[in-house]
């Protein structure tokens, strides 16, 4: 694990947590898992109170949901060719919008924590796309929750081997992630050719 990253945690407890989560679904390059799985090694120890940890946790999160998607709705065509400028950006958006037009809702709520990388884009997709502002928030309360509870309870459970869980989480998160990717391109593909097929036709 990164080695300033628990003295950070132990320095600014909560409001950094929620920083944190705010800031990754804004798509800005910091590491919320780790700082949950921190935030709950030291509820282990007594350091921070649990409900705390873990509600700064979602607070930040779901305000960091909110802004995307605000910012989708608000100016989603503006965004979009300055989003694709960059190629892995791009990819990234395409493949959060076949999520959300594939799955929906539930497309929403597994972005928050099976494939985490992709939730910031398809908070910007269900703004753009107009998704009812409820809907969108039902689901993504639900997801942050699994999210939540997963990194901050494991970071409790085993906070003696803190290391170990970090490089394992992050391990699984990427392959679940090219799961799901591959698995959604798989999907694209099949409705292509039908349609290909019924042109033909």
């Amino acid at each position: 694990m990164t080695d300033w990253l628990p003295g950070l945690v132990a320095d600014w407890g909560v409001a950094v947590i929620a920083l944190t989560t705010f800031l990754s679904c804004l798509a800005l390059p910091v590491p919320a898992s780790m700082v949950m799985l921190t935030g709950g090694a030291f509820t282990a120890t007594g350091d921070l109170a649990l409900w705390a940890v873990a509600g700064g946790a979602l607070a930040g999160a779901v305000l960091g949901d909110q802004a995307g998607y605000s910012l989708g709705w608000r100016g989603g065509a503006a965004l979009a060719p300055r989003i694709a400028a960059r190629p892995r950006r791009a990819a990234a958006l395409a493949r959060a919008r076949g999520l959300v037009e594939e799955r929906g809702g539930a497309g929403v709520f597994l972005s928050r924590w099976l494939v985490s990388p992709l939730g910031p884009w398809v908070n910007l997709v269900a703004g753009a796309a107009e998704m009812n502002r409820a809907r969108f928030t039902l689901w993504a309360v639900a997801g942050e929750c699994v999210w939540v509870a997963l990194y901050v309870g494991l970071g409790r459970a085993f906070a003696e081997y803190i290391d170990a869980v970090a490089e394992i989480a992050a391990d699984v998160s990427g392959i679940l992630a090219g799961t799901v990717v591959a698995l959604g391109l798989a999907l694209w593909l099949r409705a292509a050719l039908r349609r290909e097929r019924r042109r033909r036709k």
